[in-house]
């Protein structure tokens, strides 16, 4: 065994040497890349080296040992103990026979989001881990707020939906696909702190005064543009409710409030405004506006047939403002199990007073 380790150091340590530092030069040298992709990219390759060279914990300890030490003076800020280089291995095998999509996903996050989703203690699938990591993009989450979701259990909450868009028959298939990642089926307005019913124009001015909470619950790439948008043309007046232009699909994004359940004219409305933007407000070098009606509740079939013949890329999202549908119902149901309790109680010391 102990020869085996010395012709490993002698013979091969300086090709896994020369190696490693031309998967880092090289990966250090794509700029087009987020420093995340980059460094992951680098990890992986680094991982695969390990795995191909067959280097296990034990048996290639003092290799990866040297193997740390002279990546560090070479790469002192990049975090290369044998640890991580450890890591960097079980990074590999973990998404070695994983389908592109889960690697495309993971290949983006932080390091540190990427060793908590592959922990074999928290032991997630492919298709949670990808649930995540489509989260954290979207989400911007952090190291912490990934492990209370996790913790949370959040993907068994999420239960698959229907697309309530047209995105497929008014936009390019890949600005489609695009247009179907940025936006949600649902929305969480919790953090305007609604206790009672309130108006449209209310839930707007909410909304307003904590626009840069809302911009975090609709994802990453939006920028806020005005509210109550005037939209003047052939000597009339509209007013878009909320306008935002996202970066990533090059278009303008106009959000209609609803306090109330979806309703069909709602889309035809919303087509109308899309023609405005497109036609007085849409740069050169910008995509079709799209719209997104954000009421309390819809029915998935009348949200289709109100879009079916639409030419203009609209969506139709729910919005929660206290909580998800399900927990509102519980608590209401405790309530009410715990006000007929109280009633009985008192109803009860009221008899035994009479006869006291």
């Amino acid at each position: 065994m102990s020869t085996e380790i010395i012709h490993i150091e002698e013979s091969e340590y300086n090709s896994i040497l020369l190696q490693a530092v031309a998967v880092i030069d090289k990966a250090r040298t794509n700029a087009a890349k987020s420093v995340s992709c980059i460094a992951n990219t680098a990890y992986w390759e680094i991982g695969k080296l390990l795995y191909e060279k067959k280097l296990d914990s034990g048996y290639g300890n003092r290799v990866v040992e040297r193997l740390s030490i002279d990546l560090k003076q070479l790469y002192p800020s990049m975090g290369l103990s044998p640890r991580n280089l450890w890591d960097m291995k079980r990074f590999y095998v973990r998404f070695l026979e994983s389908d592109e999509k889960l690697r495309q996903a993971v290949a983006v996050l932080p390091w540190s989001h990427n060793l908590m989703l592959i922990n074999k203690k928290i032991d997630l699938s492919d298709s949670q881990i990808l649930f995540y990591s489509q989260q954290v993009v979207a989400k911007g989450w952090n190291r912490d707020l990934l492990m209370n979701a996790i913790k949370l259990k959040m993907h068994e909450n999420q239960k698959p939906v229907l697309p309530d868009n047209n995105f497929s028959t008014t936009l390019p298939a890949l600005q489609a696909n695009y247009a179907n990642e940025v936006f949600r089926d649902n929305y969480n307005l919790g953090f305007l702190g609604v206790t009672e019913p309130i108006g449209e124009l209310e839930l707007e001015r909410r909304l307003v005064e904590k626009v840069k909470l809302f911009l975090l619950e609709l994802g990453k790439g939006f920028t806020f543009i005005g509210n109550q948008y005037v939209l003047e043309y052939n000597g009339k007046e509209s007013k878009v409710d909320m306008l935002f232009f996202h970066r990533g699909l090059r278009c303008l994004v106009a959000i209609d409030l609803k306090i109330g359940a979806f309703k069909p004219e709602y889309a035809g409305k919303m087509n109308y405004y899309l023609s405005l933007l497109d036609r007085i407000e849409r740069g050169e070098d910008e995509n079709r506006s799209i719209g997104i009606i954000l009421c309390a509740e819809k029915d998935h079939v009348d949200v289709e047939l109100a879009l079916e013949d639409m030419g203009k890329p609209i969506g139709v999202a729910e919005y929660q403002l206290i909580l998800p549908k399900q927990e509102l119902e519980k608590v209401v149901r405790d309530e009410i199990a715990i006000y007929e309790r109280d009633r009985q109680r008192i109803s009860s010391n009221s008899t035994e007073n009479e006869f006291n």
